[in-house]
């Protein structure tokens, strides 16, 4: 796939003329695509970003900056903690789903495992914050008392009787 990249130019009378088309093969757009993205993720408020950075990871440390945005600490049974960025009036479910795009992003890099039955998961675990657990899908997490920078666990759920 080639793409085309016109280039335009005014003249002394306001008119704008095609001064040249050029074509640049897919591969070459995608070279200098990532050398403008390389440098973007130097600025210093986008440092913190992986290489192979995604525009919504862009979006979200943009909207943490400005304060529209928190993180929120995920931590498994594992020990791993997961910096996970919501929305100040996220919900439980936003929260979730924040998870599952933070996780299948980690594997897409790492090349770890394809698919995770969500369904499942949920199923058998749940989150919980200071010994309360977040079974409300619909319920903001302020309402649970989630701040900014604060830890959420993943706790097995455990079968009723």
């Amino acid at each position: 796939m080639d793409v085309n990249i016109k280039e335009e130019y005014e003249t002394g009378d306001g008119i704008k003329e095609e001064d040249a088309e050029e074509e640049l093969p897919h591969a070459e757009v995608v070279d200098i695509f990532q050398e403008g993205l390389a440098m973007l993720v130097q600025d210093p408020l986008l440092c913190d970003l992986p290489i192979q950075v995604t525009l919504e990871e862009i979006n979200s440390q943009i909207a943490l900056e400005f304060g529209q945005a928190m993180t929120v600490r995920v931590c498994k049974a594992d020990g791993e903690v997961m910096p996970v960025v919501v929305v100040q009036n996220a919900t439980v479910m936003d929260l979730k789903r924040a998870i599952q795009r933070y996780i299948q992003l980690k594997h897409q890099r790492e090349g770890g495992i394809q698919h995770i039955s969500w369904k499942y998961v949920w199923k058998t675990y749940q989150l919980s914050f200071s010994g309360e657990k977040l079974d409300n899908d619909e319920k903001c997490l302020r309402e649970y008392g989630i701040k900014n920078r604060d830890e959420v666990v993943f706790v097995k759920k455990l079968k009723k009787k």
